[in-house]
């Protein structure tokens, strides 16, 4: 007996899925800085509505704001450096994390669609066991039986089907394999996109210390105050207006105390959870961020330099020539594709009474009338292709803005610390000049209220653009492209 196992493929055209996976984009630039830009949306569906992949894990800068946290707290106070918060921050950061999983998705894609090149080969193995009732079929023939059997036959096989010539599968994988290698970049890109967040987050909080720091010192001063005008009110030398300002200053500045430890407290935590550090470890920030100056910057070199190591871009350049394929993919959704389907086998009553068969079936096929999905297809990869150009292009140049933008950051925050380096040193004279005269008695203490004041403000002005200095440092490493590797020539840490 032998079993006619060959599939005919028919004269339809073969259709095989083209899947479209870029790798998705880092979010949106904190504002005053160069670099959260990414290249666009990931794309959750195939150009030509073929087939539709899942969706990946989106990448924003709000999930770079999350962590993995995969370590035990260590006894005692952690003295954590920057390099050692940026290095956990490398091995736990959510937005890294998922980025690496995208790329992973992408490696699969492309497999899958390998696949579609190669030929599959499958192996059955039959028992079957059988009895036929003729007149059920229909069948009444005089002298012979109307039950047949039961009987059995035994049949191995091996079936194989190979898709010899598929234009449209060949430019779907070249396709997946652009969008993998742009992953991969992403996922670089992605290390800059950390470097920036954690070195944001930790100079944040060492700014947070300095406005603590601060506060107590300004508390400390009104005490000082305070207790002088209770003084010379009981001594009748002051009125109670005195005593009532300097009261008056010295609980503003514990509620300014109070708020600054509140902050401080809460910018650890976000710290602690951009880098995986469990929140019930304590720790305390080991590096400071003092003023170093960054000057004679080459505005068209740094930009040239971010356009040559930015990896954002060179992986919206890899989904523009995946669009590219893919619009080829559609195209060739026209061509013929020729098709190979055999099998061989062995069957029989038993293994050994079988017989070797095989079937071999060669297909060439042509889309006859399918105009309308064909046109809607390669209009699909067209638009597809059109809107990754238009997003490199932006993309070119929104890495000179950034780079721009930063360096002006940098020259306006370093005369701001200038201004407020100074304002902060005649606001201490001032303050201990009004001391001095309210002590004298030669005049009242709302001269002091004023410049403790002043020198609250001049403080925090000061920090404030110290923060807003080494910020725009690292934000202009990032904008180039060499946060990564070159953070410590902008901002320090040991």
């Amino acid at each position: 007996m032998r079993r006619n196992s060959g599939a005919l493929w028919g004269t339809g055209l073969v259709l095989l899925s083209l899947t479209l996976c870029p790798p998705p984009s880092p979010g949106q630039q904190p504002s005053g800085a160069g670099g959260f830009g990414g290249s666009g949306a990931p794309s959750s569906g195939s150009s030509n509505g073929i087939s539709v992949q899942a969706e990946p894990a989106q990448v924003n800068s709000n999930t770079y704001q999350g962590s993995l946290v995969k370590q035990a707290p260590v006894p005692g106070v952690l003295a954590l450096t920057l390099d050692q918060a940026i290095h956990m921050g490398l091995q736990y950061n959510l937005g890294l994390v998922l980025s690496g999983t995208n790329a992973g998705s992408a490696r699969a894609q492309q497999l899958q669609q390998l696949q579609a090149l190669l030929p599959t080969v499958t192996g059955t193995v039959k028992e079957s066991a059988q009895q036929t009732n003729l007149r059920a079929e229909g069948l009444s023939i005089p002298g012979f039986p109307t039950i047949i059997g039961p009987y059995a036959y035994t049949d191995i096989r091996a079936s194989a089907q190979w898709s010899l010539l598929n234009l449209s599968s060949l430019d779907n994988y070249l396709a997946s394999k652009h969008n993998f290698q742009g992953s991969k970049l992403s996922v670089e890109d992605a290390k800059d996109m950390v470097v920036l967040t954690v070195g944001n987050a930790y100079l944040l909080c060492i700014a947070d210390a300095s406005r603590v720091q601060s506060a107590q010192a300004q508390v400390s001063t009104s005490k000082v105050s305070l207790d002088q005008a209770v003084a010379n009110h009981q001594a009748g030398t002051a009125p109670l207006l005195d005593e009532l300002r300097a009261r008056v200053d010295y609980q503003t500045q514990q509620q300014t105390l109070i708020s600054a430890q509140n902050q401080y407290e809460k910018d650890k935590i976000a710290l602690a959870r951009t880098i995986g550090l469990p929140l019930e470890q304590s720790y305390e920030l080991a590096d400071q961020a003092p003023f170093k100056a960054l000057d004679n910057v080459d505005v068209n070199a740094a930009v040239q330099q971010g356009l040559a190591h930015r990896q954002d871009l060179q992986a919206l350049q890899q989904q523009v020539e995946g669009a590219r394929a893919s619009r080829s993919a559609a195209t060739a959704e026209r061509y013929p594709t020729i098709a190979l389907s055999a099998d061989y086998g062995d069957i029989g009553p038993t293994l050994g009474h079988s017989h070797g068969t095989f079937d071999a079936v060669g297909t060439a096929s042509a889309p006859l009338f399918e105009e309308a999905k064909l046109r809607g297809d390669a209009r699909d990869a067209q638009a597809q292709l059109e809107q990754k150009q238009a997003q490199l292009n932006d993309l070119r140049g929104q890495i000179g803005a950034d780079v721009r933008n930063s360096i002006l950051d940098i020259e306006a925050a370093a005369k701001q610390v200038s201004v407020a380096t100074s304002n902060a040193a005649l606001a201490t004279e001032a303050l201990s000049e009004a001391q001095q005269r309210y002590v004298a008695g030669v005049a009242d203490n709302l001269a002091v209220s004023q410049a403790q004041a002043s020198m609250a403000q001049a403080d925090d002005q000061l920090v404030s653009s110290l923060y807003q200095h080494n910020v725009a440092k690292l934000s202009l490493a990032r904008a180039m492209g060499i946060a990564q590797t070159n953070y410590k020539d902008y901002v320090g840490g040991k």
